[in-house]
């Protein structure tokens, strides 16, 4: 058996050690991100038949994927019949499709990857301000000006990844996956919790079957895009669905164990899915905020809703790794099949994970950007019409 291509003995280090329940960690960290908390939004732009049935749909997409992935990690070469070990998807395209597609594909996962990055650095950034904002509307009144930068926190956050960011391979991510995954659960049940609790104290269930009405068709159906790219963009883990495999251990077969955490992870996101998306739209209905913890859908109880946004910032630490060890071990493997002969491929690789540049491009585009303010206000103002 052969190894994908670019490996070396540097990169193989770690035993694998892998079961049924990190990788279901792993895979909870990458696809439950705080996204969940913007799907009531969602679904109130779809409606109550379209929306629950869309994140159905997307959920059995995800399975379909994970189902066709299984059988690229180990891939027999028909030109010489030795199996190759694809370590990421990247590797399976270069592998089975050849380097032309290779390079497009590149192209492709690199923009997702860098694009994940970024929306989580930003996205850690807003849920910070908003336990500093949550504290100002408690002490001054839900009518205050609560306004509060978010660049501050997205260098806090640029500090604490490039401290993370020297954990050295996919494989020692295994505790951070843990910590990151209860995380996500507890703000999953926080806002599914509030938006039920606030549904009880209604009285009634609110929205509608056709969802959120607009004066114009074209501003609906840029609407209904948007909600359906949202859904879309909150099962993300394919692009890591390769790395979770390889940590896996033997003797169980591991495209058995992967199929067992995915499904597990798929049903168990897809039900937290429904909740939060259906308890936040039925407690608010056309004026469902963007984000139920960041919107301000919820002021009290306070602390409760500090301590999910605090939830929310300690997961993007662990989901950001997750995802940013995949394009560090894509360069990094690039880098050691070219200086495979050099006795210092090693210590100029330990030297490249202490770099602070690792993460220095996500944090700069996201303090650049003006994305997370504009984001959520466009969304809120947009409900609220």
């Amino acid at each position: 058996m052969e190894e994908g291509a670019g490996e070396a003995p540097l990169l193989l280090l770690h035993k694998r050690s892998g079961d049924v329940w990190t990788a279901f960690a792993h895979i909870i960290t990458g696809v439950i991100g705080s996204g969940v908390l913007a799907l009531s939004w969602s679904v109130a732009q779809l409606g109550w038949v379209a929306g629950p049935v869309s994140l159905v749909l997307f959920a059995l997409v995800s399975l379909l994927n994970a189902s066709l992935l299984l059988n690229l990690h180990l891939y027999p070469d028909p030109n010489n019949g030795v199996t190759i070990i694809n370590r990421s998807y990247l590797q399976a395209v270069e592998n089975i499709l050849g380097n032309s597609n290779g390079r497009v594909c590149s192209v492709l996962v690199y923009f997702n990857l860098f694009k994940l990055g970024v929306v989580y650095t930003i996205t850690s950034a807003i849920s910070i301000r908003a336990i500093e904002q949550s504290n100002c509307y408690h002490e001054n009144g839900h009518e205050a000006d609560c306004e509060y930068g978010i660049k501050t926190y997205m260098i806090l956050f640029g500090i604490v990844q490039i401290i993370a960011s020297q954990i050295p391979n996919f494989h020692c991510t295994k505790w951070l996956s843990v910590i990151a995954a209860v995380m996500s659960f507890a703000y999953s049940f926080i806002g599914s919790g509030l938006g039920l609790a606030q549904t009880i104290g209604n009285g009634k269930v609110k929205g509608s079957i056709g969802g959120v009405s607009t004066d114009e068709p074209i501003q609906k159906v840029w609407l209904v895009a948007q909600a359906i790219g949202d859904i879309a963009f909150s099962y993300p883990f394919p692009l890591i669905f390769l790395e979770i495999q390889s940590t896996l251990k033997s003797p169980a077969p591991e495209e058995v164990t992967m199929k067992n955490a995915s499904r597990i992870a798929v049903f168990t996101t897809t039900v937290f899915y429904l909740c939060c998306g259906g308890f936040g739209y039925a407690a608010f209905g056309n004026s469902t905020p963007g984000n139920i913890l960041t919107g301000f859908g919820f002021y009290e109880p306070y602390w409760l809703i500090d301590f999910a946004n605090a939830c929310v910032f300690l997961h993007l630490v662990g989901g950001y790794q997750i995802f940013s060890q995949t394009l560090y071990g894509i360069v990094e493997r690039w880098y050691a099949e070219k200086y495979l002969e050099s006795e210092s491929t090693s210590n100029r690789i330990f030297r490249m994970r202490r770099n602070p540049f690792r993460v220095g491009d996500f944090l700069a585009v996201g303090c650049i950007l003006p994305g997370g303010d504009v984001f959520c206000a466009e969304k809120n103002r947009t409900v609220d019409r």
